[in-house]
Order: structure tokens, then C-alpha cells, then sequence
């Protein structure tokens, strides 16, 4: 069974639900067998007709509703709704269900969440017969299939009759809230750059060889490996012996993430919109930087800005980021690159690597983004990341067949020359471009961060 379903002897008081509406009557599967039996009886009987089915229905119906009449009224009943505060995507999580019989008798009880569907809830249901001043205790299991905050509100709670034959039935408002966070699916590749930087800071060299810092951090005796630029003539003199110079990256720098949250972003890229990719790229760029310590904020904007989370170092950053972006979702509107970047412009003076995720469609990033660019370009370091569609591409590598695919590979091949014109225009005006694949764009932005600070053009 899905759900779990317990009815105990006693248990914890649950909160009441704050107000019912919507109350009914229901039959019940056993009035419906009785009336059928009843009616074949009748009807098998010597000189009973349709008239006598219909007086024995009708007198059934009349202990049908009697018998709702002394079921309890379900908004008597203590119920209450236990949700996870938080659950990240991919995972499992449970909810739970409490209802308490505070009558001397046992009840028949069933219970229906408005549980939505994209949290995928093994069952919205429960029912089980609770013994007199007994607990009916219910758990589901739900897998949420996309992130975002979740409001249920009411619980729909049925009590069955004495005989069981109707019920009473009632829309129990039981408020809750439950928030899906994004799953960090660069995690591991954070950490791993992370570990990287900080080898170049120590002086030693990676495995792609990105550099030195700009900040003065030690002097050492030379090694074979030191270039030898690095060396201090002056403190070689006094040792007697080959002295360098070591460098790390600088610290309290500032990047901060532009994330369109517009109309292109709508767009599904690998099975989901392109603003999943953008949320993960930029929970990867506040790990990398806030773990080499320099502040990361994040401003999410489409027509307006829907969220902002000023720029800070230090571990909890990364969490106020996630809270900030969670429940995200794209307005199918152009986004207004101007004012978002008038804004950032006002509150940073200071030269910051400005990172702006986006989709690189020609015809929005010429109208929109390129006339708005040379307001933070004189000021700032610019980078603008794309997530490309791999479909796209195999499309325009398709072989030759109808005469649809033959239009469709024409059209892929047209799309991919107009990226290609638009990376080479952003290109030119100045920002650093990022064109990655899915799985690949929080990996290129953290490489690019990083190479950013080791070459100090910040």
C-alpha cells in the first residue's frame, strides 16, 4: 500500500482545522448494495411491482439519512496535516495525517489532501475505522518533480454513519506550506573547484596551469617549478640564495549574478526550462566564490526584480541564495535588461564581475540586451552565460530524409549561425561569453570565475 494507515487507542492532541465548508452527504458503497438487494428481493416477491421498489428504496433513503444524521460532524474532529518544512529535489520526503474519534464509539473515517500533483504523493487518500478516542494516523510518501512553495489547504474529511450506509462530509481548511528547494546538481564540481583555486593560492600549479594571484602573499626559496619572473632579486641578495615571490587571489571581491527570469527562460532545454540551469549555475558561482572569500549576490529580474539577495561571503550565503530562488518561475514577458542593470548600477560602484544568465536568441539579445550592455560594461567586468540546446544541434548534423526533417535541419543550422553571429557581437562589445551544454554551464562558470581572479582582471 502506499499510504500507511493506523487507527490507535490514544495519541497527541492534533491542532483542529480552522474552519469547514462545504459540507454534504454522501452515500456509501454499502447503502448502493443494499438497495440493490433490497430492490431484487422485491421485486422477486408475488405481485410486487416497480411501485414497491420504489416505497423500499425511498424507505431506505429515509434510514440512509437518519443515519447521517448521527454521524459526527467532521469539523468536530481534530485533524491536522504534518509537512516537511523543506525537501530537495529528487528526494522523498512524508507527509502526514492525524485525525482523532473524541466520541465513545468507533467511526468510520476517510480523509482526501489537495496534495498537487507535481509532488507526486504515492496517494492523496486514507481511510481506516478509529477506535473510540482512537488517533487515524496516515503517511504518504511524495517525490515533488519540480521545485517551488506549496500551499495546501484543505483537507477533505468523511465520518460514516452508525450503519454505514451515508455520511457526512466536509472541506476541512487545514493550512500548510511545504518549499522545494533545487537540487544542487554541481555540488561535487564546486568543491572540486574550490579545491583548485586553493591550490593556486599556495602557490603550486594545477592541471590545467590557470595561473597565479595578484595579492602578495609570501616570499619562498625557488623551485624548479617557479617561472622566473617570480623572483625577488633583492631578498635573493640578502639570503644569498634564489628567493620568489608567491601570489593568491585576491579576496572580498564581488560578483554578482543577473539571472533573467523572463520570457526566453521559459524555454526547455534537456527536459526543463532554461532557468533550472541558470538556479544551478548560480548556486555553483556563490559555493565557488563565497568558499574563496569573496561575496556573491544574486538579483533575479524579468519586467521587474523578483529577487535580490545582496552580495556577502561566509557559508550561509549559499542557503539565502536557494531561499531567494526556490520558487522562481519564468514571466512570460520581455525582460527589462535597462532597468535591471540601472539598479545595479546605483547600489555597485565598485568594479564587480557582473555575470548575466540569459538564453543568447538573436532577436531578444539584439532589441534587449545589446543596446543595454555599455551601461556596465565601462564599469564592470561582464560575463554572459547561455545554457545551447543539444537538439539544435543534432537537428543541423541530421542526415537527409523527408521533407520535414530536411526543413527542420535547415531551420537548426540557420538558429546555431545566429548564435554563432550573436556570441561573436557580445563578443566584440566586450563581455566574456559562456556557451556551455546542459550539465556544463555551472562547470564553464566556475572555471571562468576562477580564471578571472588568477589573471587579477578584476
Amino acid at each position: 500500500m502506499a499510504a500507511t494507515a493506523t487507527a490507535t487507542a490514544a495519541g497527541p492532541a492534533p491542532v483542529p482545522a480552522t474552519a469547514a465548508h462545504r459540507r454534504g452527504l454522501a452515500p456509501t458503497r454499502r447503502l448502493a448494495l443494499v438497495a440493490a438487494l433490497a430492490s431484487l428481493v422485491v421485486l422477486v416477491l408475488p405481485g410486487a411491482g416497480l411501485g414497491w421498489v420504489l416505497v423500499v428504496d425511498g424507505a431506505l433513503l429515509g434510514v440512509a439519512l437518519l443515519d447521517a444524521a448521527l454521524a459526527p460532524r467532521p469539523a468536530a474532529l481534530p485533524v491536522r496535516r504534518d509537512l516537511p518544512p523543506a525537501v530537495t529535489l529528487g528526494t522523498t520526503a512524508e507527509v502526514t495525517w492525524t485525525v482523532r474519534n473524541p466520541t465513545g464509539r468507533s467511526l468510520r473515517i476517510a480523509l482526501a489532501d489537495e496534495l498537487a500533483p507535481s509532488l507526486r504523493a504515492d496517494t492523496r487518500r486514507a481511510a481506516a475505522r478509529v477506535p473510540a478516542r482512537g488517533t487515524l494516523r496516515a503517511v504518504t510518501t511524495i517525490r515533488p518533480a519540480r521545485r517551488g512553495r506549496f500551499v495546501p489547504r484543505e483537507l477533505v474529511v468523511r465520518v460514516d454513519g452508525p450503519l454505514g450506509l451515508a455520511s457526512r462530509q466536509s472541506a476541512l481548511v487545514v493550512p500548510g506550506e511545504l518549499r522545494v528547494y533545487p537540487s544542487f546538481r554541481s555540488k561535487d564540481e564546486a568543491e572540486l573547484r574550490i579545491r583548485k583555486a586553493r591550490i593556486l593560492e599556495v602557490g603550486l600549479r594545477s592541471a590545467q596551469g590557470l595561473g597565479a594571484g595578484t595579492e602578495f602573499d609570501q616570499l619562498r626559496e625557488y623551485s624548479v617549478d617557479d617561472e622566473f619572473r617570480r623572483v625577488d632579486w633583492g631578498a635573493t641578495a640578502r639570503a644569498g640564495r634564489p628567493i620568489v615571490r608567491t601570489y593568491r587571489a585576491e579576496r572580498n571581491q564581488t560578483v554578482l549574478v543577473l539571472l533573467d527570469n523572463g520570457r526566453v527562460m521559459a524555454g526547455r532545454v534537456d527536459g526543463v526550462p532554461r532557468v533550472e540551469h541558470a538556479v544551478d549555475a548560480a548556486m555553483m558561482l556563490t559555493a565557488v566564490a563565497t568558499g574563496l572569500g569573496d561575496r556573491c549576490g544574486v538579483v533575479a529580474f524579468d519586467r521587474e526584480v523578483r529577487a535580490a539577495v545582496p552580495p556577502a561571503s561566509g557559508r550561509s550565503q549559499l542557503g539565502r541564495v536557494v531561499e531567494a530562488l526556490y520558487d522562481l518561475e519564468p514571466v512570460l514577458a520581455e525582460s527589462d535588461y535597462a532597468g535591471a542593470f540601472n539598479e545595479t548600477m546605483a547600489r555597485f560602484r565598485r568594479r564587480t564581475m557582473l555575470v548575466v544568465l540569459t538564453d543568447l536568441v538573436a532577436p531578444a539579445v539584439d532589441e534587449w540586451l545589446v543596446p543595454a550592455l555599455p551601461l556596465i560594461l565601462r564599469e564592470h567586468l561582464v560575463v554572459v552565460a547561455s545554457v545551447r540546446d543539444p537538439d539544435v544541434a543534432r537537428w543541423a548534423a541530421g542526415g537527409d530524409g523527408d521533407a520535414g526533417a530536411a526543413y527542420r535541419r535547415a531551420a537548426a543550422v540557420s538558429a546555431l549561425e545566429a548564435r554563432r553571429r550573436t556570441v561573436a557581437r557580445l563578443r566584440g562589445l566586450g563581455a566574456t561569453v559562456v556557451d556551455a551544454a546542459p550539465g556544463d554551464l555551472a562547470p564553464a562558470l566556475g572555471d571562468t570565475y576562477i580564471n578571472v581572479k588568477a589573471t587579477g582582471r578584476l
